[in-house]
């Protein structure tokens, strides 16, 4: 089991949470090209973190999305609350909101043998076993990134997002899952971009409130399970 630290961010404006991961996402990088010129016993480990946190309503752009699956202007924005940001993972537009657990590993890929794909699909993975325990049956979607709902029928939902960024094998960005979102916010946008599929939350599916600290709890024992990882503060 390889140690990485967790942190709980609570709920944190988007930009700042994007700019405390870019500080450490450059620290990991100056190391990684550091240790290029270093014998092996004279390298630094890079320990890597696992954040969670909490946005105030705000959409964000991915680097390959387009602007136009936003669908409302920016006086719609005020008046709901919500900002809207250009970020640089990868994916289209999402939406981030109280009520959703946001997770943003920064790891060194080479540290866990993984290659971007194998990631992506271990953070699916930790998140459908995270959600059978809650009696939710999720799968993936082929050719779609995320954790889904129903993917053989016409009531196809995505419940969980995932955009990520990597540069050298170190990470950044990562997921967001609907627990008990307002999901009417998703209403403001081709989520993902796109327009022929929902969006849901395990609050709708389970038909009640979740307890939020719960859901944290079990999904980092997935986390924990699916990397190989040990979590500790």
């Amino acid at each position: 089991m390889k140690n990485v630290k967790f942190e709980d961010l609570g709920i944190i404006e988007y930009k700042n949470a994007w700019e405390y991961q870019e500080n450490i996402f450059g620290k990991y990088l100056n190391i990684k090209a550091e240790n290029r010129d270093l014998i092996i016993e004279n390298q630094k480990e890079i320990e890597g973190y696992l954040l969670f946190c909490e946005h105030p309503h705000v959409y964000t752009l991915g680097k390959s999305g387009e602007q136009n699956n936003l669908l409302i202007n920016d006086e719609f924005l005020g008046k709901i609350q919500a900002t809207y940001v250009k970020t640089n993972r990868g994916g289209d537009i999402t939406y981030h909101g109280p009520g959703q657990i946001v997770g943003y590993p920064i790891i060194d890929l080479e540290r866990f043998n993984l290659q971007v794909k194998q990631y992506i699909a271990n953070l699916e993975e930790s998140i459908i076993l995270m959600l059978k325990d809650f009696g939710i049956k999720a799968e993936r979607l082929h050719g779609s990134t995320g954790v889904w709902l129903e993917t053989e029928t016409k009531s196809v939902r995505k419940i969980c997002a995932i955009g990520v960024k990597a540069s050298r094998f170190i990470t950044m960005h990562g997921f967001a899952l609907n627990v008990n979102t307002n999901l009417e916010y998703f209403n403001h946008i081709n989520p993902c971009g796109f327009i022929n599929k929902g969006v849901t939350s395990m609050e709708k599916e389970l038909g009640e409130k979740q307890d939020f600290e719960k859901v944290k709890d079990v999904l980092k024992l997935k986390i924990e399970e699916v990397f190989g990882m040990n979590l500790k503060k």
